[in-house]
């Protein structure tokens, strides 16, 4: 039994050093989100989309921080979230979420505290993040060189003509060669 509450200590310890897990949220579906809780009515997929999914907000709409420790689980997206609990225990993580950043904001200096900010700030930083370094990021890298080998070829056969002799000049004459030796 004691080991157990040692684990526990040392879990608390360790979540106390590790570093917030913040993720914003539209302030506006919080709330709707919290009065529908309160109700017992139904959490629905658009509500959750409204609260999590920035892009159809308007830019100036307020998004709030939550700390994503507070859900007591790791979850890679929203979309893993409402897999695992669902619609309304995906709100009701968010809500946690921001209870939990709210009781633990003394922690942190407050220079450095997580503040609000809009749709259109919080949409900047979700695309600074994709660009850097996810799944996402790297298909958008490879659809992107994709295009640019369409472009290329393009360019090759545009530019025979003119400045392009230098070095394609010799390729343009390779595929000519390969035409005649497949009409013999």
């Amino acid at each position: 039994h004691g080991g157990e509450e040692e684990a526990e200590v040392a879990a608390q310890k360790e979540a106390e050093v590790a570093t917030q897990d913040i993720f914003y949220v539209c302030k506006q579906a919080l709330e709707t989100v919290k009065e529908k809780i309160s109700k017992s009515e139904e959490i629905t997929q658009e509500i959750v989309s409204w609260l999590t999914v920035p892009d159809d907000l308007p830019n100036d709409e307020l998004m709030v921080p939550v700390d994503m420790r507070g859900v007591g689980a790791d979850f890679e997206d929203v979309e893993q979230m409402v897999e695992k609990l669902g619609m309304k225990g995906t709100a009701e993580a968010f809500i946690k979420a921001e209870k939990y950043l709210e009781e633990h904001k003394s922690e942190t200096p407050e220079e450095e505290r997580v503040k609000p900010m809009t749709a259109k700030e919080w949409r900047a930083v979700l695309q600074e993040e994709e660009d850097g370094f996810d799944e996402d990021g790297e298909e958008e890298l490879l659809s992107a060189e994709e295009g640019e080998e369409e472009e290329g070829d393009l360019d090759e056969g545009g530019e025979e003509e003119g400045d392009g002799e230098e070095g394609e000049g010799g390729d343009a004459e390779e595929p000519a060669a390969k035409k005649a030796r497949t009409e013999e």
